[in-house]
């Protein structure tokens, strides 16, 4: 008989039994558990169908409807389902509500031998369990730094160096800018940045001290949540105070490899920002390819706009001067600021 069991037992199981998402194509597209596989037991139409039929006809219309439509698949789904539980021939199962389609798919699956276990709740149960989540109080050290700033590779750093670390852009597939889509891959939406996030969450030691970047409630298409960005505004912003020469040099070496026309859509994307005459000197000097003047004049806006937001939207920062965007030496840096804060705290 297939067990229900809690989001929080499913949630650890899911670290070695595999998780299959039986909802239709779009709404696994629209936000899934990490790591979930879709094999979904009626596809987008279907589901209207039966849904539809199921509040304006009646029960036995829809299920009649539901029937007809699996029964075409069931061997598919079947074979599907056993090649993903493998060896240890164990799923986690969920649909919407953690009712008929996650039932129905487990017994499907049982008929083969394998053990099933379905949300209770369903992705609803773990929508609601993430919100709860993502409430926790965090010790947040956030890094801050006007654009160019090699923000990204300090946090990389820090990583491999065994701290704690939330990639935010990383999660986002964006980095936060009119240029920040170049070179990424497509963006997640927002609920599934946010199962994403909530993921790499669940992944730290939340009494240990977290990295993070400074980043705007947006980055790109993806929304912060609310739980975590309020964290953010209310911590302290480690601000690396770097010369914007260095930074255009530094944003230079990442974007001049891209196709011009990409970098003159990107600039246009910011011209009512920059002004008439600077956007026409920017593009200017991206047609005779000297990126630096052009990144330059670009920083112009970036770093107005960064401070302004800086100083309406953070309590307290503290500006750590630098004149690298080396992130081993940033990282020193840094360190060095936070054990006198903690001296003097002493």
């Amino acid at each position: 008989m297939t067990e229900e069991i809690s989001i929080t037992q499913f949630l650890a199981r899911s670290a070695t039994i595999p998780v299959i998402d039986v909802r239709s194509p779009s709404e696994y597209s629209r936000g899934h558990i990490p790591g979930a596989v879709n094999i979904p037991l009626f596809d987008d139409h279907e589901r209207k169908v039966v849904g539809t039929q199921y509040k304006k006809v009646n029960r036995e219309t829809a299920t009649l409807s539901a029937l007809e439509f699996a029964g075409k698949k069931l061997a598919s789904m079947a074979r599907d389902g056993q090649k993903i539980a493998g060896s240890r021939k164990e799923l986690l199962l969920h649909c919407w509500r953690g009712g008929m389609r996650s039932k129905s798919m487990a017994w499907l699956f049982e008929t083969l031998g394998l053990t099933c276990f379905v949300l209770e709740g369903g992705y609803r149960a773990y929508r609601r369990h993430l919100r709860e989540a993502l409430k926790n109080p965090l010790r947040l050290n956030v890094i801050g730094g006007r654009t160019g700033s090699g923000k990204t590779e300090l946090l990389h750093y820090l990583r491999q160096e065994g701290a704690q670390v939330v990639d935010l852009e990383g999660l986002a597939n964006h980095k936060g800018s009119a240029f920040g889509s170049l070179g990424e891959a497509g963006q997640p939406t927002t609920e599934q940045f946010e199962n994403d996030l909530h993921r790499q969450l669940s992944q730290l030691d939340p009494a240990g001290e977290i990295w993070i970047e400074d980043e705007s409630r947006n980055i790109g298409r993806c929304v912060i949540p609310e739980e975590i960005y309020s964290q953010m505004l209310e911590s302290e912003v480690l601000f690396l105070d770097i010369p914007r020469e260095e930074r255009a040099r530094h944003i230079v070496t990442h974007y001049a490899s891209y196709d011009p026309e990409q970098l003159r859509s990107c600039i246009l994307k910011i011209e009512r920002k920059l002004g008439g005459d600077r956007t026409r000197d920017a593009l200017d000097f991206l047609e005779r390819k000297d990126f630096f003047s052009a990144v330059m004049i670009t920083l112009q806006y970036y770093d107005k706009s960064y401070l302004y937001s800086l100083e309406k939207n953070h309590g307290k920062y503290r500006m750590i001067p630098s004149d690298t965007v080396d992130p081993v030496k940033n990282a020193v840096r840094i360190h060095q600021y936070l054990q006198t804060a903690h001296d003097d705290l002493a």
